[in-house]
């Protein structure tokens, strides 16, 4: 099963170098135990563009699309066996980032 698990935070790049550190040995571990998909940081949202092109002509303007204190920073996408493995993985992510992470499952 295919797990997203994103880093919540209120600024973007801000990890500390043993923060970093243990983020890398954490990615280590999920390449080595065949969990890693893909991951990684993502911009402020102050960066992003929000594009409509639901009707009509596209609207394309600044983000974000909603003004929050905190924002997805960064994200992970993992196998695992099942949510509970999942959960496992979330926990140590957390731990490694020093974030909270929210951790959902992909559908079908």
């Amino acid at each position: 099963m295919r797990f997203l698990l994103n880093v919540i935070d209120d600024r973007s790049s801000s990890a500390t170098d043993d923060e970093g550190a243990a983020i890398d040995a954490f990615n280590d571990r999920l390449v080595t135990e065949g969990h890693w998909v893909l991951a990684a940081g993502v911009a402020h949202p102050a960066d992003s563009t929000v594009v409509d092109a639901r009707a009509g002509e596209p609207t394309v303007a600044p983000g974000p699309v909603n003004d929050t204190a905190e924002w997805v920073a960064g994200f992970w996408i993992i196998d695992a066996a099942d949510v509970d493995a999942a959960r496992d993985l979330a926990i140590e992510g957390s731990r490694a980032c020093g974030r909270r992470v929210e951790l959902r499952p992909f559908l079908g």
